[in-house]
């Protein structure tokens, strides 16, 4: 691994932006982070640090940096769909541009996916799965809603990225003129359900800044930064939007499910203040120690993403199993415990990364597959592709929401109004998988790191 990531440090080229891919790195690692600070963990259940102590809200408006894995999504999806465009025909290059973006993001998903049904199955048939067990059975999958958001963004970024060279600015003020639309309606007129919309609405329109960065249209991040803070605060202070730029448990109301117009004021603001860093940043990304560090930990950072949940459980289990006592969240007790439960969690992490990590690698085309796919590939990949993406889509959104609890029980949640259980979102995620890896496989695309 070492000399791996030594030969990739050493021949990165010098055209490549390396503070995106620190960008990349450093959002995960908040998230991963942040979920293990604010779980409140009890032999009762899990609560949130951030109810338990609603002084620390403020913090989530540095914390919550989902906004700038999209944003550093759409800069790299346009670069990588921008390069196959100059290699292939158009009509062959949307299916190809979705196995080559999606195959290191579904790989590792679907293995999480299939060992963790495989074993909350084996759980429930042995009469398990109440107290802290449920619990994980039931968590352990809601940061799947990340990517299926992710699977929508490289979906959608072809149609997306001719608005952008067509309207420029223009394109980004009509995904957030329509989010603002969404929350007037929500709000003012009480239409019901129309607050989905902003699944869409609120993160596409973060991920077309990506676009602007990726043509230099960002010229003015300060003022960016500065106009995304003081919307954001009047929203909150004047608006029915809550502090918290996460959800909160019990409020009637969240900025994140669905994502509300302050929600993506606060990506503004983040958006303009990680651009204002990036001079600095380069400099430090220079140093070969350093850049072979971030180029380490991209290669192995969804994996992490996937699996840090299960460290933290695994983590409180321990504990448990060893008659551990787990202070009242928040109290004295509980913070001196912080560093020990991180230090473990990151240790448990680690394993995980080492045992799964090789899912993450990217895998070449089957030899002699550019050939195959010859007039039917053009004709037909695309719709195909499309397909198999939204199936993905639906299948990790139901599963994130869903979980694994309840298996035998038949156990269900809503999705788009429609009742999805477990084996039915990973039936989705599985079908559509193999979809987009069929429509792409005739292209000949390697699956390798996106062109920057």
């Amino acid at each position: 691994m070492g000399s791996s990531v030594r030969e990739l440090a050493g021949a990165t080229p010098a055209t490549r932006d390396r503070y995106v891919d620190l960008l990349r790195v450093a959002s995960l690692g908040a998230v991963v982070l942040g979920h293990w600070l604010m779980a409140a963990v009890t032999p009762d259940g899990v609560g949130n640090l951030l109810a338990v102590v609603p002084a620390l809200q403020p913090l989530t408006w540095l914390l919550q940096v989902m906004p700038v894995f999209f944003f550093v999504g759409g800069f790299s999806h346009a670069l990588s769909y921008r390069s196959l465009l100059r290699k292939r025909p158009e009509d062959s290059v949307y299916s190809a541009f979705l196995r080559a973006r999606l195959q290191r993001l579904l790989r590792p998903t679907m293995v999480f996916v299939l060992v963790w049904g495989a074993a909350a199955l084996l759980v429930q048939l042995l009469g398990g799965g109440g107290g802290l067990t449920g619990v994980t059975l039931r968590m352990v999958t809601q940061p799947l809603w990340f990517i299926g958001i992710y699977l929508a963004m490289v979906a959608f970024t072809p149609p997306l990225l001719k608005l952008h060279e067509r309207y420029g600015w223009g394109a980004f003020a009509g995904l957030a003129g329509a989010a603002v639309a969404v929350d007037v309606l929500r709000f003012a007129a009480g239409v019901p359900y129309v607050e989905f919309l902003n699944f869409a609405f609120v993160w596409l329109a973060v991920h077309q800044l990506g676009f602007l960065r990726a043509d230099g249209r960002i010229r003015r991040p300060a003022l960016l930064a500065g106009a995304g803070l003081v919307t954001a605060g009047a929203l909150v202070a004047f608006g029915p939007y809550p502090l918290s730029m996460v959800g909160m448990p019990g409020e009637k109301v969240s900025n994140m499910a669905p994502p509300t117009l302050a929600l993506l004021a606060h990506g503004l603001w983040l958006v303009g203040a990680v651009e204002l860093l990036r001079a600095p940043a380069a400099r430090l990304l220079d140093r070969p120690r350093v850049w072979r560090t971030v180029v380490a930990a991209n290669g192995v950072a969804m994996t992490a993403f996937l699996w840090h949940l299960t460290a933290m459980f695994g983590v409180y289990g321990a504990m448990l199993a060893l008659d551990v006592e787990l202070p009242a969240p928040a109290s004295a007790a509980w913070w001196a415990q912080v560093p020990l439960r991180i230090a473990l969690a990151a240790a448990l992490t680690a394993g995980l990364v080492a045992a799964f990590r090789a899912f993450e690698r990217p895998v070449p085309a089957p030899p002699g597959a550019a050939g195959a796919a010859g007039a039917a590939g053009a004709t037909g990949a695309g719709p195909l592709a499309a397909l198999g993406a939204t199936l993905c889509l639906l299948g990790v959104l139901g599963l994130s929401m869903v979980g694994f609890g309840g298996l035998l029980d038949g156990r269900t949640a809503l999705l788009i109004a429609i009742p999805v259980s477990a084996p039915a979102a990973v039936a989705m995620t599985l079908g559509g998988w193999l979809l987009v890896e069929r429509a792409g496989r005739g292209t000949g695309v390697r699956a390798g790191r996106p062109a920057r």
